[in-house]
């Protein structure tokens, strides 16, 4: 059932090929060549083909930007909360069309993914032997110095090396990477304990979650700053690697050092929070809080020398966020709550009137292909600890304004999938669109934005439980728990094309990608996903390639924060019970 199918006779139903939580908003799509009666109803079916709920389709709508000539109906069946395995079906023209299986029970989401997900990190972890000879002393770049850089996880199924960030050079889309993945395994440690002993999974999580936190260790210098990049030159000779600042199309330079957007504020992060935990990795915990305050008294003074640019933006206030807020709590020093307090107020001046945040100083949008939803993650986190009441409905005000911008901007057009929609600008026009623009500042990269959407889905959930609280379900309003839902479904085969993202699980999968060391795409892992229409400036239109002359990475390779946002998604999910 791929998305070429759309538009020829036979209906097709898309849904999340993996589970629904039973408290949770539950919805599939049905395409058809033409109009249903408006009286077609759907049912869901049990193993037994037995007839467990019926439900009227709600629409029709229609993307002519993916679709030209389709039309697609909702199939809503949130209210069905019995554990079960199920099928969606219609009759159409005295003919029977059946959903892929999926799974309805209480954590659902939490309950069939967490452990892959943990399996999938421990496999992407840079320890074979030949990795952790050669990573013993790593060359920086353009010196003879080395460094000790063993541990830490190879970047992607087609990629070992390893990122605290990328795209520095570009200044707004730097994405977190093995800082995020650290902080996203103690947060879910923290917050759902019982739920991941239940799955005999809470040892895994924190000895991940230690390896992760022993990396970050290892990459800080004696200087105060964290090492940016591992880099391969995606070479077959582990002795090519090198630490390394990074330009458009691999061109290194010796700009390694992290400012808190490229990786240094979560990296601060992650060893604040990690140190909370109480337990020795092959650093003793009290380390990880010493570290964590050197490296923010270090970027403290040097921030902006690291910066590519010269100048602060909003990446580097959302990630300096956290860092002085898990700092805060980790010391309870006033220090750090002025820092986080200084921080939240900095996101506040960015809110735009119509509710987007502007990225820099001037008009520039806030778009982001992995971390969309981080500076409201950011601000909940903050707001876990803040008391002082202007303070609060300061930080609630923002995140309230931009939760409710994320609705309307998604359900500003006709979007039977409810994929989250974004705001951008492109030469001198603000534009909304479902994909990031290609033409951007990096020149090249735009890729599937699976962990865009679990950061969304994150932050409608965490978010939402501070501004719009409800009884029941994930303790959020119907509107952004279907919000969620529906980013999710998306990665997990809810999508035009009928894929699930997550590896091994759901139906239809990307195929393998091999990797050096013996690395490579593993079961737990989420590739990259569907795009604009290649060619498109803009990101308009509906891309996804299994094969494209060695560009299909990016949709089919695997990369580590779709996980690590993921985790966090389904984290927040099982969290309100």
């Amino acid at each position: 059932m791929l998305f070429a199918l759309i538009g020829k006779a036979a209906p097709a139903i898309y849904v999340n090929q993996v589970a629904f939580d039973s408290r949770g908003a539950k919805m599939a799509v049905v395409s058809n060549s033409v109009k249903l009666n408006p009286n077609t109803t759907f049912t869901l079916l049990n193993t037994l083909n037995k007839v467990v709920f019926k439900g009227m389709l709600k629409g029709p709508s229609q993307i002519n930007e993916w679709a030209q000539g389709s039309f697609f109906y909702q199939a809503d069946f949130s209210s069905l909360v019995q554990t079960g395995k199920y099928r969606v079906s219609i009759h159409i023209n005295g003919k029977r069309y059946f959903s892929d299986e999926f799974e309805i029970s209480e954590n659902a989401l939490a309950v069939n993914t967490i452990p892959s997900i943990i399996s999938y990190y421990n496999k992407q972890r840079a320890n074979t032997p030949t990795e952790l000879e050669v990573d013993k002393a790593v060359i920086l770049y353009g010196s003879t110095k080395m460094a000790d850089v063993r541990g830490g996880w190879c970047d992607a199924s087609g990629d070992v090396s390893k990122y605290f960030s990328h795209l520095a050079y570009a200044n707004y889309m730097s994405p977190q990477q093995i800082p995020l993945v650290t902080w996203s395994m103690i947060n879910a440690v923290q917050t759902i304990p019982g739920l991941l002993k239940k799955l005999g999974a809470y040892d895994n999580m924190v000895n991940e979650a230690l390896w992760g936190g022993d990396y970050i260790m290892r990459s800080l210098s004696k200087e105060g700053y964290f090492y940016m990049t591992v880099f391969s030159y995606f070479s077959k000779d582990p002795k090519a690697r090198r630490i390394v600042g990074l330009r458009a199309n691999s061109v290194t330079t010796d700009e390694y050092q992290c400012a808190f957007r490229e990786g240094g504020g979560m990296g601060i992060a992650a060893l604040a929070r990690i140190s909370q935990l109480k337990k020795d990795g092959d650093y003793k915990s009290a380390e990880y809080l010493d570290a964590a305050k050197r490296a923010y008294a270090h970027l403290l003074i040097n921030n902006i020398k690291y910066d590519d640019d010269g100048k602060e933006n909003i990446i580097d206030d959302y990630c300096a966020l956290m860092a002085a807020t898990e700092l805060w709590i980790a010391t309870d020093s006033s220090f750090y709550h002025e820092e986080a307090r200084k921080r939240a107020e900095n996101l506040e001046k960015r809110m735009s009137p119509v509710g987007y945040f502007i990225a820099d100083d001037a008009n520039r949008p806030f778009w982001h292909a992995s971390d969309a939803g981080l500076p409201l993650v950011a601000l909940s986190r903050y707001l876990s600890k803040e008391n002082n009441a202007t303070d609060r409905t300061a930080a609630l005000t923002v995140i309230k304004k931009a939760l409710d911008y994320n609705l309307s901007v998604t359900a500003g057009v006709s979007n039977p999938f409810g994929y989250a929609r974004q705001t951008f600008r492109i030469g001198n026009q603000i534009k909304d669109g479902f994909f990031i623009p290609h033409e951007n500042e990096t020149g090249w990269w735009w890729q599937g934005e699976n962990a865009r959407l679990g950061s969304l889905a994150t932050a409608a959930l965490v978010g939402g439980r501070l501004v719009y609280p409800q009884k029941g379900g994930w303790g959020v309003k119907k509107e952004l728990a279907q919000y969620a839902s529906d980013q999710i479904s998306w990665i997990l085969g809810c999508n035009p094309y009928a894929m699930c993202f997550m590896y091994q699980f759901g139906k239809n999968n990307v195929p393998y990608m091999s990797s050096s060391f013996g690395h490579g795409s593993g079961k737990g892992g989420i590739s990259n996903g569907i795009t604009g229409k290649e060619g498109n400036p803009d990101g308009s239109g509906i891309d996804f390639k299994t094969k494209d002359e060695d560009n299909e990475w990016r949709w089919t390779e695997q990369w580590l924060p779709h996980a690590a946002w993921f985790l966090q998604t389904v984290t927040a999910m099982a969290a309100n019970e």
